[in-house]
């Protein structure tokens, strides 16, 4: 019997048997994927196949139940700043992470992987339940709908104006695809058949500049589209098993991306990419109105369509059903786009029985997020996310059984700041409350600002001073305003990194010479004043639960710190290319940046310090198609345990196209006690030196001699070892 006989046999054997257990084919878990939604398709209506793309794929007259879209940067968002919870809904209390600039600035995938886990596990807990412990209360009644997640933010910070530069994890396209990796994959979980939630990227792509967005075109060639701006959006794909994804307001070299060609041509047939595709809100709407890349609604939801958007955050309807009747469209396009849509839907096992998903009934005494482990991982992650920029002499950390007094000053000390996409956190401990809790023995006194003397005088008379400064993640302000030239947010560029909070800083520092800065911020600061004469300096970024304890625990010695910039961090704007400039190579990011900036990306300090040893190579020969272990022996010469995060730079020597100064190829965050050597192992693959070579369309490896450069940032090289690329492949 041959094998085309036998499979006919068996689904036909197979249909007449589920054909007696389930209503419809569909329903049947059994079944291939492709089979399941061939049967939905057909017996689904023009009208519902319409309904079908917007971001409820719900087919009642089948029993169909999709999923609706959360917002979830760093913490399941149904509440915070942005109003999340729903129409007519309370805020519900949901595990808060620092943004995820601040993940980024941990530079370890793992903890961000668990800390995934806990968002997904949550988003779960709450879709399956319609009675949910809420604000200290049992039995209040709560509607909410969403396991496709909108995160990560894939978008590369190539700019610290960019409003939005808290949503990414920083400007290098290795570092930022792999955190998003690691996202993508704590979100989905490791079930073989089911995913606990749907991680959709965002925003795709070029999407880093705010003002005149709507309307705005990000031009660059081929080479940076494929070699930069979108490798964390194809690693989060290839990689991470991401298979939904939302398209950016901006075009792409004139094309708006909600109609590009690429969403097919690249993500679809070069990446295998199969899921769905989402417009953002208003995105159809300014095809027409802003970029008058379409003359009507009409026309633009066609082309929509055409380009592979099978999810619309609009009001499309009357724009699908217009190109419908007007033959804009073929419904074989619609029933191809929805095919992406029901791929997800049963990947999350919502057409399936409740038994067959482990995760569709997650149950507990307590809600998801009054758990323990939580809120350990929150204060552990928020730990690793912070930044040493300066410590001069040592004064951090502060030994608390010497203190009598302590000032704490500044405007964001007696705050968790929530940013816009932030949830509503069951609690939150502030930084002067993180504190407090740490000197039970000591006085700490407090004070906002120094319009009145009061912080000149406070700081007088403490034995140390600790001033926090920085931005507030919403500007304080409604949509589309910020008072402060250096603020910025969704819809509003930076007009200045200048912080305006430096002569708070002068004046504490005039009154008590043992103080630290920290600086709590979404982006980059330009700080050279304080960055020469404050002793101390700390970065972290906002939004934790924890913030304040996890500080707290860095400022008094109880965790060594090693957090690391995601992002250069400029002397002033005359470092940089105008805004809209998208061709990095013109001087942005580390990779082109010929300028001494004001700290590097990569940079961050610690307690303790490190040595660097015996670099070597499992190899001196790279073929194409090979890799080789590049190994480095790192040795803690210090008195304190300590994390270091060793970086792995490689520089084309040879190349016959233009190269980065150096690129980001492999990293590690590890653990060492005093005295203590390990080996650090990282792989090097030839593919991962290939340049784009756009007359032939494809990624190629050329012969070339290769630096490899291991460090503790990009400025800070400790050793280096020549590779030869080879033309012959193994």
């Amino acid at each position: 019997m041959n094998a085309a006989r036998f499979t006919a046999i068996f689904v036909l054997l197979t249909s007449f048997s589920w054909s007696q257990q389930y209503q419809y084919p569909f329903k049947n878990p059994t079944l291939p994927v492709e089979a399941r939604i061939n049967n939905i398709l057909s017996l689904m209506t023009l009208d519902e196949k319409v309904s079908a793309l917007s971001t409820s794929p719900d087919v009642p007259r089948l029993g169909i139940q999709g999923s609706g879209h959360i917002e979830g940067l760093h913490g399941v968002a149904y509440g915070g700043p942005g109003g999340w919870e729903g129409h007519g809904l309370k805020p519900l209390p949901t595990t808060q992470f620092p943004q995820s600039v601040g993940l980024g600035e941990t530079w370890d995938p793992a903890l961000l992987q668990q800390a995934a886990a806990i968002e997904a596990y949550e988003a779960r807990y709450i879709f399956q339940s319609e009675t949910l412990y809420s604000t200290g209360r049992r039995g209040e009644h709560w509607r909410r709908e969403g396991i496709v997640i909108r995160a990560p933010n894939a978008d590369l910070a190539r700019d610290p104006r960019w409003g939005r530069s808290e949503e990414s994890y920083g400007e290098d396209p290795y570092l930022v695809g792999t955190m998003a990796v690691a996202l993508v994959r704590g979100l989905q979980g490791d079930d073989p058949h089911y995913w606990r939630t749907a991680s959709l990227m965002k925003h795709f792509l070029a999407n880093s500049n705010e003002n005149g967005r709507d309307g705005s075109s990000s031009d660059f060639d081929d080479r940076l589209l494929r070699e930069y701006y979108s490798v964390p959006f194809r690693m989060g794909v290839t990689e991470g098993g991401s298979r939904a994804y939302m398209t950016a307001y901006n075009a792409y070299n004139g094309i708006p991306m909600a109609a590009q060609p690429i969403l097919r041509d690249m993500t679809m047939h070069d990446w295998g990419f199969d899921g769905i595709i989402c417009t953002d809100a208003g995105a159809l709407t300014n095809m027409v109105t802003q970029h008058k890349y379409f003359p009507d609604i009409d026309l633009a939801t066609a082309g929509a369509i055409h380009a592979g958007i099978n999810q619309f955050l609009d009001n499309y309807r009357a724009g699908a059903s217009a190109a419908v009747e007007k033959k804009l469209v073929n419904l074989s396009e619609i029933d191809e786009n929805l095919r992406g849509v029901y791929r997800v839907v049963i990947r999350l096992g919502l057409l399936d029985p409740p038994e067959l998903v482990a995760d569709s009934k997650i149950k507990g005494t307590t809600p998801a997020w009054d758990n323990e482990e939580h809120k350990a991982l929150v204060r552990k992650i928020t730990q690793e996310s912070i930044v040493l920029l300066k410590n001069e002499q040592q004064l951090l950390p502060f030994d608390r059984t010497k203190l009598k007094s302590v000032a704490v000053i500044g405007p964001y000390a007696d705050q968790v700041a929530l940013d816009w996409y932030s949830g509503t956190p069951p609690y939150a401990v502030s930084p002067l409350d993180g504190i407090k809790n740490k000197l039970s023995g000591a006085r700490v006194e407090f004070a906002h600002d120094n319009s009145s003397g009061d912080a000149v005088k406070i700081a007088h008379a403490a034995d140390v001073a600790i001033v926090i400064v920085g931005n507030h993640p919403t500007c304080n302000a409604g949509w589309a305003k910020c008072p402060l030239p250096s603020d910025g947010k969704e819809a509003i560029d930076r007009k200045s990194i200048t912080l305006e909070q430096e002569d708070l800083v002068k004046q504490v520092l005039a009154a008590n010479p043992r103080m630290v800065v920290v600086l709590i911020s979404s982006f980059p600061f330009s700080i050279p004043w304080t960055n020469e004469h404050a002793p101390a300096i700390l970065h972290m970024a906002h939004n934790s639960q924890e913030e304040g304890n996890a500080l707290a625990d860095v400022l008094f010695g109880d965790y060594n710190p090693a957090g690391r910039l995601v992002v250069t961090w400029p002397v002033s704007l005359d470092q940089l290319p105008p805004m809209m400039d998208y061709d990095i190579r013109h001087g942005r990011t580390y990779m082109y940046f010929r300028q001494k900036p004001l700290y590097s990306f990569g940079e961050g300090l610690s307690y303790t310090t490190f040595a660097y040893s015996n670099l070597r190579t499992s190899s001196e020969k790279l073929a194409p198609d090979n890799e080789i272990t590049v190994s480095v022996d790192v040795r803690n010469t210090g008195s304190r345990a300590g994390d270091e995060v060793v970086q792995m730079y490689v520089s084309h020597l040879n190349s016959k196209v233009e190269r980065p100064i150096q690129e980001l190829k492999g990293f590690q965050r590890i653990t060492l006690q005093p005295g203590e050597t390990k080996t650090v192992p990282m792989t090097l693959k030839a593919s991962a030196l290939a340049y784009w070579n756009s007359a032939k369309g494809t990624f190629e490896v050329e012969p070339d001699q290769v630096k490899v450069r291991i460090g503790s940032s990009s400025a800070d090289i400790r050793l280096e070892r020549v590779v030869n690329v080879t033309a012959n492949r193994s």
